[in-house]
């Protein structure tokens, strides 16, 4: 039977799963008649009042499952029979509303920074009594609800309240615990079912090919100690280790090591290493393991396979305690099309443009963010705060910003849409970007943000308030690209392109750059390191040792993907672990150990990286001897540091008698030889030491003679004895 406070329209919208507003039927109500309760429980066979010492029958007026009761004022909880299996808890519609105006105002304009914590999922206590609150933006939902294995997944049990101002739904669930799984049911803008969907901004997933949000325990994860950091950090030494966590090693059976595992092995391995930052390709939660992380869904929740939150943040903080940077990768440029994703999310293109010209990336397959709109902005911006925040990372690199940038990116005439001024500039990224540096200038004072970007965008690692887009250092993919090329040439063609090696130094310093040797070099085909290098077996680990000690006595920041520091022979396989059984090998181990030693020698020698982004810190000697393919210069340092000199020979000649000049008479000591033995050379060079005359030359007022060994890079500073 109907009760006569309801609209028979308004019992049928609820029990269909229709009604939008459920607060406006269940919970407590004041009626003519006095104060009742309503409950809408499908399946329950019978459903109890408890207030105080009362216990008050309630009387079933639908058989779908609608239950109602006479109840005396003051909290009250709900004794529920489900045939047999009796639940005692406290009744989700009787309490109020949780955001509050500042929340809610914020989020409508796009500035909640703290974003992470106002929507998702989140342990709280309310009015004494324990649970979890839901908020999920979706305003163009009819209806929202939280589903799992405590309503039997069934969207009828739990409707959100809408709150209108913001487009946000939420729900105080009593007594649900950390660890639950949820999803969102919602109903589209034309009350179609949409497929179920996992919380845009759970902080815990479940790990793939399950496609659930997970209660996280937020209270168990404290911020790690930050690392002790201070000044600019264009006069820091930064030598980058990249890693994909999954395959960096592999334990028993080829299982992927947990944090805690990979912490184990992992850190004292970097810190041994002499790398100040251990990179992780993206660690955020996504549904497919051959993306590497590229392909997120879960901006706020690290990836379930790894482990926990809360292990996560203790491997941060034992990086910290070894002394050891953290960067994350962050994609806020496309996301994966999975439809218990971000895809039409609440039934309309939400975090993605309409337009497939403005939001489907050909390349990738992939949609892509609608930065035009502030609530997604403000997702983005959220999710890079929570990284650096919340886990305390100190750096984030930003991939693929070459395809924000351009409304044309990989899109041929007639596939893109112009800019209001009817360029190619995507001026909405632009924007967010520059907005992104400044909060966390702001907020997140010494954190890194560093750009993957690779066309010649203007400023983009100038300050966003002088007209940049504010990043603190810019991959350089020109000079990884063409130096490259030029190693993979036979040397006895390299006398053609030789410009390739030199032209990274006419711009230079245009920004503060780091050079990468990444995951994207070893992988698709393109062969390892070794593979690319010409010549015989002994050529090739020479070239390359040769090549990585050029990159580390060149200006700017490194980074190397792992396995290349010990050059693995065989391409990148993220499903397996890198071969380590090959540092039993002597020229594996002693490419390590160059490796090794060319991070202390970049970090104890201020010349060699304390000018890194200053023109002041570079001197050409020798760019011009293309029939030698000779490269030689000088690195200076601030104030009264020694300078170095480093000299280059790709040719597989050793050449005697090779004049440099010099800024100084005297001692000059060899305290680097790609050649040496130890590295598997074959120990030509210059004994050590070797004097440099009073003779001018190359404009410079001394000048010394050298041994260059066939593909080496030697490395010299004034003697101090």
């Amino acid at each position: 039977m109907a009760e006569p406070h309801l609209h028979p329209e308004a019992i049928w919208s609820l029990i269909d799963g229709r009604h939008g507003d459920p607060f406006a039927i269940l919970g407590p109500h004041m009626t003519e008649a006095g104060p009742i309760v309503r409950a809408f429980l499908p399946g329950a066979s019978a459903v109890t009042l408890l207030s105080g010492r009362n216990a008050v029958p309630m009387t079933r007026i639908h058989p779908a499952g609608l239950f109602t009761g006479g109840i005396e004022p003051g909290p009250y909880r709900l004794r529920i029979d489900w045939n047999g299996t009796i639940q005692e808890t406290e009744d989700p519609y009787s309490f109020a509303p949780l955001l509050g105006e500042l929340d809610l105002h914020l989020l409508r304009e796009g500035r909640h920074q703290d974003i992470g914590r106002c929507l998702g999922a989140h342990p709280m206590v309310v009015d004494g009594i324990a649970g979890v609150r839901f908020a999920v933006w979706a305003p163009n939902a009819r209806r929202v609800s939280v589903v799992g294995d405590f309503d039997s997944w069934d969207g009828r049990r739990h409707p959100m309240r809408l709150r209108h101002e913001a487009g946000v739904w939420e729900l105080f669930i009593p007594r649900l615990l950390p660890g639950t799984v949820y999803k969102y049911e919602l109903l589209g803008p034309q009350g179609q079912l949409l497929p179920m969907k996992a919380d845009p901004i759970a902080w815990q997933a479940e790990p793939p090919p399950a496609t659930g949000s997970i209660v996280a325990d937020t209270g168990r994860l404290v911020p790690p100690r930050p690392l002790k950091a201070s000044g600019d950090p264009a006069l820091k030494p930064i030598s980058v280790y990249e890693v994909h966590p999954g395959s960096w090693a592999r334990g028993d059976g080829n299982a992927p090591l947990d944090w805690e595992e990979l912490g184990d092995k992992l850190i004292p391995y970097v810190k041994g290493m002499g790398f100040t930052h251990l990179e992780f390709l993206p660690i955020m939660a996504h549904p497919f393991g051959g993306s590497w992380g590229y392909q997120p869904l879960g901006q706020f929740a690290t990836h379930a396979p790894f482990g926990a939150p809360e292990h996560f943040s203790r491997l941060v903080e034992r990086c910290h305690e070894a002394g050891i940077g953290v960067i994350l990768d962050w994609v806020p440029a496309h996301f994966p099309t999975d439809v218990h994703g971000l895809a039409q999310f609440d039934g309309t293109a939400l975090y993605e443009h309409a337009d497939p010209r403005e939001g489907f990336h050909q390349d990738w397959n992939t949609l892509i963010y609608n930065l035009g709109r502030q609530e997604v902005r403000n997702f983005l911006i959220g999710s890079a705060l929570h990284w650096l925040e919340h886990y305390g990372v100190d750096a984030l690199r930003v991939d693929a910003v070459a395809s924000m940038l351009y409304r044309d990116y990989s899109r041929k005439q007639g596939e893109w849409v112009p800019n209001i001024y009817g360029g190619r500039e995507n001026l909405e990224s632009i924007s967010f970007l520059k907005e992104l540096s400044e909060i966390i200038a702001e907020r997140c004072p010494g954190k890194l943000l560093i750009a993957e970007e690779s066309t010649s965008f203007p400023g983009v690692t100038r300050k966003a308030q002088d007209g940049g887009l504010g990043f603190d250092f810019k991959w350089n993919m020109g000079w990884m690209n063409d130096t490259l090329r030029y190693m993979e040439r036979d040397p006895i063609y390299r006398r053609y392109d030789h410009g390739l090696m030199t032209f990274g130094l006419v711009y230079a310093f245009s920004e503060k750059f780091m050079l990468p040797i990444s995951h994207d070099e070893v992988v698709h085909g393109k062969g390892a390191l070794p593979a690319k290098m010409p010549g015989d077996e002994w050529q090739r680990y020479a070239n390359l040792r040769a090549y990585l000690s050029f990159m580390w006595m060149h200006p700017g920041k490194k980074l190397l993907f792992m396995g290349c520091e010990f050059a693995q022979p065989r391409e990148w396989n993220h499903d397996r672990s890198l071969d380590w059984h090959l540092l039993d090998e002597p020229r594996h181990a002693g490419m390590q150990r160059l490796v090794r030693d060319l991070n202390e020698l970049y970090a104890g020698m201020p010349a060699l990286h304390a000018l890194d982004c200053d023109p002041a810190g570079f001197r050409w000697v020798v760019l011009d001897d293309t029939e030698a393919s000779v490269f030689a210069w000088l690195r200076f340092g601030p104030g009264g540091a020694a300078p170095a000199l480093v000299v280059c020979n790709f040719t597989p000649v050793t050449r005697q008698g090779y004049r440099l000049g010099v800024p100084q008479g005297g001692d000059w000591q060899e305290v680097f030889n790609s050649d040496a033995g130890i590295y598997g050379g074959s120990n030509t060079g210059n004994g050590g030491r070797v004097f440099a005359w009073d003779e001018a030359s190359h404009g410079l007022e001394a000048s010394l003679s050298l041994t260059l060994p066939a593909l080496g890079t030697l490395v010299l500073t004034p003697s101090t004895h």
